[in-house]
């Protein structure tokens, strides 16, 4: 097993987009316009977004043993990403998300994601190199408690630079993960549901924020309505509003920014200079349908080459 500069533990899923004009009612059909099948989940998506953007990469998480899992994971390498800590799980189908996506950029999930496709203590154990290796660990909070919480636990005493994205659902054990944490992403339901607060403006999103950094992460990034995200870390912040236009699909987004939040810093940027690159990366996702990333397009040149040259 490689070590890689940045290790993701999360979903891994066959990604399937079907784009049309409106769901038809029941009992009726309608025409496709557009349809991707790719590599998907949202841990595999925080991975190739860091790939694409110059970080080596290993990804933690479980497939089946069926011929989907050969597919996706063989995408997963030619995007540059180590999947030698990947779980194959015998017996079990590989996780299927499909997403209907109608005009206007709504969507909807249909998943089969089954508890066998989730991670265990036993498979953060067996991705121990991985986790102890690398300088940074993203931890996808759609996972069980318990294995998130011994993936922190193991990357925190091996002095990783540990970064949450999102919390786990009515679970109070998930206050337990704060004091692991040094970097903490919350979408704006995420963020409500922890702190208790309506994230729909900076102020609250920064009044959330400077809570939260009291219990343990040093920085965090909030999505506050139409205000954009808050990053807060000890005495400042930065509110940086939404880019890219109305968005085509918002699938993704999140994913993105909290890649490029994790590359910045772990390359040794500065709070707002890795905001800044968050923020460009989950616009440029944001303007294509599907959550698959594209962050090699020239609009993160700029904030790129400033990131290469000054830190």
């Amino acid at each position: 097993m490689g070590v890689s500069e940045v290790a993701v533990a999360g979903q891994i899923a066959r990604d399937l987009v079907l784009e049309l004009p409106e769901l038809p009612p029941a009992g009726t059909a309608a025409a496709v316009r557009h349809r991707q099948e790719t590599l998907g989940g949202k841990g595999a998506n925080i991975a190739v977004s860091l790939a694409q953007l110059g970080a080596s990469v290993s990804l933690i998480g479980v497939v089946g043993d069926d011929g989907v899992a050969d597919s996706i994971l063989d995408r997963a390498r030619a995007d540059g990403i180590d999947t030698t800590p990947v779980i194959h799980r015998p017996g079990v189908e590989t996780g299927l998300i499909v997403e209907l996506l109608t005009e206007g950029g709504r969507w909807r999930y249909l998943e089969h994601l089954p508890p066998q496709v989730l991670l265990t203590e036993a498979d953060i154990a067996a991705a121990a190199p991985a986790l102890t290796g690398a300088s940074s660990v993203v931890l996808q909070l759609q996972q069980p408690i318990d294995a998130v919480l011994a993936a922190a636990r193991t990357a925190k005493n091996a002095g990783a630079r540990v970064v949450l994205d999102g919390t786990p659902a009515d679970d109070p054990r998930g206050r337990e993960l704060l004091p692991l944490a040094d970097v903490l992403r919350l979408d704006q339901h995420e963020g409500e549901l922890l702190t208790g607060y309506r994230l729909d403006s900076a102020d609250a999103a920064l009044r959330a924020g400077r809570e939260l950094l009291r219990q343990g992460p040093s920085l965090v990034a909030l999505a506050a309505g139409e205000d954009g995200n808050v990053f807060a870390w000890g005495d400042e912040h930065v509110v940086l509003p939404l880019t890219g236009g109305d968005p085509v699909d918002t699938t993704g987004g999140g994913d993105a920014l909290v890649a490029a939040l994790t590359f910045a810093l772990t390359r040794g940027a500065s709070p707002p200079r890795a905001a800044a690159l968050a923020v460009a990366a989950s616009g440029a996702t944001v303007a294509r349908a599907g959550g698959r990333p594209d962050l090699a397009a020239g609009a993160l040149a700029p904030h790129l080459a400033e990131l290469n040259t000054r830190g």
